[in-house]
């Protein structure tokens, strides 16, 4: 029937602006709209991810050591701070890739302070997993040419910054995440 909305963000919309007629619904659509786009990128991602025998947490801690360039170390505390994540979460993932033999951490003798080392093995799954993670992004943003992905690009941009000025940037996590988490690449 004309008139009737197409999808269920419109359904919800339309039924708030019925049931609460003087109630903007404007931005329950936007957001509702970012929030099942984010979902359904997320799952994708997800599911490449987990095709190559990995997980996010894995990808995001090789993806920091190989975005630090050669000799791609870092400290734990500059990893934890580069992903987002606590300290705590940081151990976890590290005893994870070493057990894996994916990286190692080193000590120099006397020295208080643990360096983390990306191992070949790692580098080898963190490339292989961002050219996949590449193809697919490119992939789910094909249904824009590329003046539209520029445009979207910007209007994200803003949107974000004003999120992050008047909330704070650390309230920023993965979807549907309680904390922690960050983007990959």
């Amino acid at each position: 029937m004309a008139g009737e909305p197409v999808d269920r963000v419109d359904a919800i919309t339309a039924a708030w602006a019925r049931e609460r007629p003087g109630m903007s619904t404007e931005g329950i659509a936007l957001v509702s709209q970012v929030w099942r786009l984010a979902k359904l990128f997320g799952e994708q991602r997800r599911r490449v991810i987990n095709e190559a025998g990995a997980d996010q947490a894995t990808l995001d801690l090789l993806a920091v050591l190989r975005r630090a360039g050669a000799p791609y170390e870092l400290a734990p505390g500059e990893i934890a701070r580069r992903s987002m994540v606590t300290a705590g979460a940081i151990s976890q993932r590290l005893t994870r890739a070493e057990r894996d033999g994916l990286i190692e951490r080193t000590r120099e003798p006397g020295s208080r302070y643990a360096t983390v080392r990306l191992l070949p093995a790692g580098h080898e799954l963190v490339d292989r997993l961002v050219d996949r993670i590449a193809d697919l992004d490119n992939d789910l943003v094909a249904g824009l040419d590329p003046a539209q992905r520029g445009e979207f690009d910007q209007l994200l941009r803003v949107v974000l910054d004003d999120v992050a000025r008047r909330y704070g940037a650390a309230a920023m996590t993965q979807v549907g995440s309680e904390r922690g988490g960050s983007p990959t690449r």
